[in-house]
């Protein structure tokens, strides 16, 4: 079995318009032949989060860190990773991400020496900080046995295959504009996590599509975007994978110039029995900022 790996992050086309630049980020981690990281996140972006941008690079980094420090500590028994993961997803694990991500945050937020906020009693108001990297959190850790989806915040993490399409995990939906953000307290209680086992028999081609909010709120309904993400994945069967990803960026500019306007990042992991080397060994989102971490 092969696994390509691509992703594409573009500007919204309002933010191209009002000169904001693109919040997403997005990260994949290819652990070895049979294990591989994803991830994407949307900074908020809004005029109270300037700092969204690195919120978000920061939140694919943590991730991914989080996940391969945990797969190296159970590496020998899978099982058991697997157990744990299902058991502790929603309370330890997203209180590692959580908290790693607002130690980082603090650490760029001093080293590019920002102003540090004060609350009402003189005291410097990290939460008040925090808010200004605010950003949502999507990730996928795929390996032989099981898969291990987080979710924090608004966006998709979708299976598609010959026969169906459908969530891997289900969001939260919250009304309007607002979502749950790493950048609140207690962020970690708004996780949500899913394991499922792999079946070693699973019929390939198939496809995990991860994407920011922006790509679905491009079209009027579920359905139509579901329609979307199918017809991606048929041009990957029709035309190869390759030529899928050096399409992708132009295709998702249209996409967000014809639908909501919003910042649009899509990561495409792809499970083929053809051989054929992907487009780039790392398409982990660029263009980041000097206070980012890995």
């Amino acid at each position: 079995m092969s696994r390509k790996i691509y992703g594409e992050s573009v500007q919204g086309a309002s933010h191209i318009r009002s000169g904001v630049v693109c919040q997403d980020s997005y990260k994949q981690v290819q652990v070895s032949d049979d294990v591989a990281l994803i991830a994407v996140a949307d900074g908020h972006g809004s005029a109270s989060c300037p700092h969204s941008k690195t919120g978000s690079k920061i939140a694919t980094n943590v991730f991914c860190r989080i996940m391969e420090d945990l797969l190296h500590n159970f590496s020998e028994d899978m099982d058991f990773f697997m157990t744990y993961l299902n058991r502790e997803g929603e309370v330890k694990v997203a209180q590692a991400i959580d908290a790693e991500w607002k130690k980082r945050v603090w650490e760029a937020h001093l080293k590019n020496k920002r102003e540090k906020p004060l609350d009402e009693n003189g005291e410097v108001d990290k939460s008040a900080v925090y808010k200004q990297y605010g950003t949502t959190l999507l990730g996928l850790m795929i390996t032989p046995t099981f898969i291990f989806a987080f979710q924090l915040g608004d966006g998709d993490i979708l299976f598609v295959n010959t026969t169906e399409i459908q969530p891997v995990i289900e969001g939260d939906k919250i009304l309007g504009t607002e979502t749950h953000s790493l950048c609140k307290m207690d962020a970690w209680k708004k996780a949500i996590t899913m394991i499922r086992k792999r079946d070693v028999s699973e019929d390939v081609p198939y496809l995990y599509l991860l994407s920011t909010d922006g790509f679905s709120n491009s079209y009027k309904s579920e359905a139509d975007f579901h329609v979307t993400c199918r017809d991606y994945f048929n041009l990957i069967q029709e035309h190869g994978f390759e030529t899928v990803a050096s399409n992708l960026k132009d295709w998702l500019k249209e996409t967000s110039e014809l639908g909501c306007g919003d910042d649009i990042t899509v990561l495409m992991a792809y499970y083929t029995e053809e051989s054929t080397n992907v487009p780039s060994a790392d398409t982990s989102d660029e263009g980041g900022n000097a206070d980012e971490q890995s």
